[in-house]
């Protein structure tokens, strides 16, 4: 489980977060442009530092102040998939995948890059290059790059924004099988309440840096 309680100053602007995100779960942080969602990831991932307060997951403590605890981003174990899809335009999928898979290189891996390509159905796209794939297309090998880091938890930064109504509709699916077949935990940033009612287990709305509202779907 995630458990984040923390506040962050920005300029003028305060984030105050706590919640916990259960495990194997998919939790939608919900909002306008401008209420710190971004942030919000941005500080669970480690690129931002909280003024206090504590981020975990499960036994590990990613942050605590009182403790003196800052968990450096690149060992937090989180992956990141951005609303734009940051391949390296240099390197074929297949490298891309691989860059992602050596940086999560551990003892136990939980699966590995056959899998990943099945899941997401990008076996096709092997050997192109980004520049010759689809807005969908590239944001499906960015989510399986992030899974070859073997994270314990997945951010999504508004993953689907650049893309249109249909292309969004292409690739929910296979968001929701990343819950379902690799039971990993996602906190996913959106602003469309549309993904939050086909994908979300559990929501958080953030409004003005302050969690105005959480529970499951059905109740907010």
């Amino acid at each position: 489980m995630l458990s984040v309680d923390f506040t962050k100053m920005l300029g003028n602007f305060r984030l105050e977060a706590k919640f916990n995100a259960r495990e194997s779960s998919i939790t939608a942080i919900f909002g306008r442009s401008g209420a710190g969602k971004t942030s919000l990831i941005n500080t669970i991932s480690g690129l931002a530092i909280p003024d206090s307060g504590l981020i975990r997951i499960g036994d590990t403590t990613l942050f605590d102040k009182s403790a003196r605890i800052n968990v450096p981003t690149h060992k937090r174990r989180i992956g990141y998939v951005f609303q734009d899809d940051r391949l390296f335009p240099h390197m074929t999928v297949r490298n891309n995948l691989m860059y992602g898979a050596k940086r999560g290189r551990s003892g136990v891996d939980m699966f590995g890059i056959n899998e990943v390509v099945d899941l997401l159905d990008i076996m096709p796209l092997l050997n192109r290059r980004p520049k010759t794939l689809s807005g969908g297309e590239k944001q499906r090998v960015a989510i399986g790059r992030a899974l070859l880091s073997h994270p314990h938890l997945l951010l999504m930064d508004e993953p689907l924004a650049s893309l249109d109504f249909q292309r969004r509709y292409d690739i929910l699916p296979f968001i929701e099988r990343v819950r379902e077949e690799i039971g990993i935990t996602v906190i996913y940033v959106t602003h469309s309440i549309e993904e939050v009612i086909y994908l979300a287990d559990q929501i958080i709305v953030l409004s003005e840096g302050k969690v105005a509202a959480q529970g499951s779907v059905e109740e907010i």
